[in-house]
């Protein structure tokens, strides 16, 4: 009967143990899988910021006075004369 017992404590306290060490494993997983999702939420803003910041460059570019600006002053472009436009018609 006490080599029974014996074993049966001894079952229980691997038990005890076993359930412990997964307890420690399972919060320093959670920690790590934070620090993780907490770096990768720095990433996402940093992109959102960046992302916003292409988005008014492209506005900014896109704007028609500027390219009006451009292609007359480094391409040279002029609007044609009223006697240089032909209508075609089908």
């Amino acid at each position: 009967m006490r080599v029974l017992q014996a074993i049966f404590m001894l079952a229980l306290l691997a038990a005890v143990l076993g359930s412990a060490i997964s307890v420690v494993w399972s919060r320093h997983e959670s920690r790590v899988l934070f620090v993780q999702l907490t770096a990768l939420q720095n990433q996402r803003d940093d992109m959102n910021i960046e992302y916003g910041r292409l988005e008014l460059e492209q506005a900014t570019f896109a704007e028609p006075r500027r390219i009006d600006e451009e292609a007359r002053q480094q391409l040279g472009m002029v609007d044609p004369r009223p006697q240089d436009i032909r209508l075609l018609r089908r």
